[in-house]
């Protein structure tokens, strides 16, 4: 299960929210205007200068631990992603795996990553590596995440809220643990060197793309404040603060990758981040919220009426505007696509994500379960097929148009040709049942017309630079 909405919350004797609906803040005014999201947002950009776009789910196995870690994840979760036609994989690795004492960084957790990176390097699937905590860490409940011996309480309580984890975020132990993370100069220097130990290990992995350095951070909120200030306090004096010492460590080892930066999770309410600037030396910082709302999260079905992709957007469009960077939402999806609007809400969530961002990871890529994407037999679970589109990995050129309307099943490129990567623009084709024909238009050529029934299809373009090239992919009907 996706953390839902891991919201700052307050310390006892605050009155304290007891549930995501009761946590949620009161919806900001929706701006007149927040036409054309994308505009001021850089795209995705490989070393050539090619215009990237990654589509993808996660990997997680949360319920395994020590020797039987990341047994869940197998090849046949990226031989199946990657069928599918996705290429993206964002796989959650846990720090108490990691490192079970301190100084002690486990050989086997290590290689076990490296197999699961082999098969993605073999599925042609880039891997984002995501530290994940839920609930901080196995010192709470058994949840995942950072080690317990990492874990400062003061000696507040926690108490486990069976059937509603997401509740017992709202423990002062909790919420006190966090406060240590961000303030404790011995924890700082423990999660610097495990993110050098890990990225230094992992750097020269082909199918590695990059770091995200913390699953939706959390924070203590003060007596006084509200939901948004003490995200906006948290995320401007602590977590900006901990990107910084965290990018810096990385960089000591590989200056390659992307690295991934996440707000708390308040922006899926409609709150802008605070984040203030992340400082890389390689220039190669990524914003990566996640893209949840409250309700939908407990169970309810999706609502256009109520506007929360409007003002998600409005309000996630801000901070990647003002640092120029680029976006992938690293999770997003509901726990019960069985609904009846669901069809709309995939509709409405897969053009909002195009609007503004380079990429996203469905939360999450397993076989049975309300969030997995597939069933036990592997068949898309109801709604979730809408994920598996035409797009393209990699373009050439400057992008001036793309859209798939899945109703006639057409995919549009527009494009104005570069001699990035050698002039080579990439496409891929989710299986459809009578397959694709492709047509281009432009001084360009493509190295394949039609793509078999059933079958995955890669496609490539190559143009003339400076030529205004057109591709358009059509499913083959009767």
């Amino acid at each position: 299960m996706a953390s839902a909405l891991a919201l700052l919350t307050a310390v006892a004797p605050l009155a304290t929210p007891t549930s995501r609906a009761e946590a949620a803040p009161a919806a900001p005014a929706i701006p007149a205007a927040p036409a054309a999201p994308g505009d001021g947002i850089p795209p995705l950009t490989d070393d050539t200068g090619r215009t990237l776009t990654l589509r993808g789910w996660n990997l997680a196995d949360k319920d395994h631990r020590g020797d039987r870690a990341l047994e869940d994840i197998t090849e046949r979760h990226l031989r199946d992603l990657s069928a599918r036609g996705f290429d993206f994989a964002r796989l959650a690795v846990f720090w108490d795996d990691l490192e079970p004492r301190p100084g002690h960084y486990s050989e086997r957790y290590l290689r076990k990553i490296e197999r699961i990176l082999d098969w993605a390097a073999r599925y042609r699937v880039r891997v984002v590596i995501d530290a994940h905590q839920d609930v901080y860490g196995p010192a709470f409940g058994g949840h995942r995440g950072i080690p317990e011996w990492a874990t400062r309480t003061d000696g507040l309580p926690y108490r486990p809220h069976p059937g509603d984890w997401f509740a017992e975020y709202f423990e002062p132990g909790v919420q006190a643990a966090f406060e240590h993370l961000y303030e404790d100069a011995d924890l700082r220097r423990a999660q610097q060197r495990m993110w050098r130990v890990l990225a230094g290990r992992l750097a020269g992995h082909p199918a590695v793309y990059g770091y995200d350095l913390i699953n939706e951070p959390m924070g203590r909120m003060r007596p006084g404040e509200d939901l948004p200030a003490a995200a906006r306090r948290v995320e401007a004096t602590q977590i900006t603060a901990m990107y910084n010492r965290l990018v810096g460590a990385i960089r000591a080892v590989d200056r390659k990758h992307r690295i991934l930066v996440e707000p708390t999770p308040v922006v899926g309410e409609g709150v802008p981040t605070s984040l203030g600037r992340i400082e890389d030396p390689a220039g190669r910082i990524v914003y990566a919220p996640h893209f949840y709302e409250t309700s939908m999260e407990t169970g309810a079905d999706y609502d256009p009426a109520s506007r929360w992709i409007e003002r998600y957007e409005a309000a996630v469009v801000r901070y990647p505007r003002e640092r120029r960077i680029p976006v992938v939402v690293g999770e997003w999806g509901p726990p019960d696509s069985t609904l009846p609007n669901m069809g709309r809400y995939y509709a409405d969530a897969l053009a909002s994500l195009d609007r503004y961002g380079s990429g996203w990871a469905g939360w999450t890529w397993c076989y049975g379960g309300g969030y997995c994407a597939l069933d036990r037999d592997g068949r898309f679970q109801r709604h979730k097929e809408d994920t598996a589109r035409p797009y393209a990995p990699a373009v050439a050129g400057d992008v001036r148009h793309t859209a798939y309307d899945p109703r006639d099943g057409v995919f549009r490129l527009e494009y104005t040709a570069s001699s990035a990567g050698g002039g080579r623009t990439d496409l891929t084709l989710p299986p459809a049942p009578r397959g694709w024909r492709v047509t281009v238009s432009g001084p360009a050529r493509a190295d394949a017309a039609y793509v078999r029934p059933g079958e995955r299809g890669r496609v490539t373009v190559r143009a003339r630079p400076g030529a205004a090239v057109g591709v358009v992919a059509r499913q083959v009907h009767p």
